[in-house]
């Protein structure tokens, strides 16, 4: 065999490994790049808690104590026993959590942050972890240090916010992770391999990264939730239809196309948060707009209850529902429409009802299927 058909033969072989090297060379450095901006994003959020946060090892000793962001403390001498730097107020229950591997919530106890100062109150929060094999490799978690000067009903209320505040934590990141993989590497998969794919192989990778978008819009709905309870009501004088004749202009101008006619009625008075109350008028206002898509003659209300003179109502002619579903409406992530008809979040009307209730009213609706639907909502009197 001549030097020149032996260079024929390996050849091919060596330009397609090349290109196969640097095709997962180019998959390798992306997958790389997600993951440095993951973990910086999660530094940096890390760094602007306001709350202790620890790592033991598997002999619950303490890996490290990570101060809140501003506070200065002592380093932690590595391995100190986790019982001997927080006096718990049962330790014997928690042991039996550590020894079973349990997440720990709330679990109470007093805390220095140094020897030369006083122990206050604090509430201790884990969630086990693993290592590569999966086996238990001990905790990692946040630790709150509430006031000991606050009356019980303030520090209550403290401990409420430290729930709040770890449960949006949880939502921001540990959902977020494992949508940003997912969605980093159908990216990839669909750049690098979409050519090779066949219509309905693409149409499989543009569905996930649908699914993933939509996920990070309920997480986003979900956080705005959370915050829903901790934002300060500033009651003041409000303009209900002028808020109203504001969110059907965005409304128009989000669908040109649409031919809606929007009755307002003049002169709604009320007392209340205009912010908070604006987002009462964009979900209820919103989804009339939305589900009078398919009528002919599509038509929304907002009007005062007839003998009701502090009560609203947000009434259409559209798709209507079934009211032996009415208790779900108002939960989170309850939905009574397919999403491919009527796409949204399912936050919405929880978004509502918990905004009425911070202002002392209450909203209800009523409807019939195809007939459109009503909801009621009171509120004070300026």
């Amino acid at each position: 065999m001549s030097a020149l058909t032996l260079w024929a033969i390996v050849l091919p072989s060596l330009l397609a490994g090349a290109l196969i090297a640097a095709v997962l060379a180019r998959r390798h450095a992306r997958v790389r790049d997600e993951l440095r901006r993951a973990r910086e994003e999660l530094r940096q959020l890390s760094e602007q808690l306001d709350v202790w946060q620890w790592r033991s090892d598997a002999e619950h000793r303490l890996r490290w104590l990570r101060a809140p962001a501003g506070c200065d403390t002592p380093p932690l001498a590595a391995g100190t026993p986790l019982a001997e730097r927080i006096a718990f107020a049962a330790p014997q229950a928690l042991r039996q959590q550590l020894d079973a591997g349990a997440a720990l919530h709330d679990v109470e106890g007093r805390f220095a942050a140094a020897p030369d100062e006083p122990s206050r109150r604090a509430l201790l929060r884990g969630r086990p972890v693993g290592d590569a094999a999966g086996r238990f490799d001990g905790y990692a978690g946040t630790l709150r240090v509430l006031d000991d000067r606050l009356p019980a009903p303030a520090a209550d209320a403290q401990a409420d916010a430290a729930e709040r505040e770890s449960f949006g934590y949880t939502v921001s990141h540990d959902l977020r992770a494992p949508i940003r993989v997912v969605e980093g590497f159908t990216k990839i998969l669909k750049e690098d391999y979409g050519a090779s794919l066949d219509r309905i192989g693409n149409d499989h990778l543009d569905r996930v990264l649908g699914a993933a978008a939509r996920m990070n819009a309920m997480i986003d709905a979900l956080l705005a939730l959370s915050r829903l309870s901790t934002q300060p009501l500033q009651r003041q004088p409000v303009n209900l239809s002028q808020l109203a004749a504001y969110v059907a202009e965005d409304l128009r101008r989000q669908s040109p196309g649409r031919e809606v006619a929007l009755h307002i009625e003049p002169g709604l008075q009320v007392s209340g948060d205009p912010t908070l109350l604006r987002l009462v008028l964009e979900n209820l206002l919103g989804n009339a707009w939305k589900y009078t898509g398919k009528a002919r003659a599509p038509e929304i209300w907002l009007e005062r209850r007839p003998q009701h003179p502090d009560t609203y109502t947000v009434r259409d002619n559209g798709a209507g529902f079934d009211m032996r579903f009415a208790d779900r409406l108002f939960g989170v992530f309850q939905r009574l429409h397919s999403a491919s008809d009527f796409p949204g979040t399912g936050i919405g009307l929880a978004t509502v009802r918990r905004i009425v209730r911070r202002h002392g009213g209450e909203v209800w609706a009523e409807a019939e299927v195809e007939r459109g639907a009503s909801f009621h909502f009171s509120l004070p009197p300026p």
